[in-house]
């Protein structure tokens, strides 16, 4: 799975991880995270995302 950043700061959604604290299970697809999720580092929007060339 694709891992994604956050343009503002640099914090990478690691699928194989999920957000525990944000109660989103390791597995979880950035496509299925819920539209109100946020960069847990600095509170971003989704849309301040781009996936994470590897």
């Amino acid at each position: 799975m694709k891992k994604w950043e956050c343009t503002v700061c640099g914090y990478v959604y690691d699928p194989a991880k999920g957000d525990p604290e944000a109660g989103i299970s390791p597995g979880t697809p950035f496509e299925e995270l819920p539209d109100d999720w946020v960069c847990p580092d600095c509170g971003a929007e989704k849309d301040m995302f781009e996936p994470l060339e590897e």
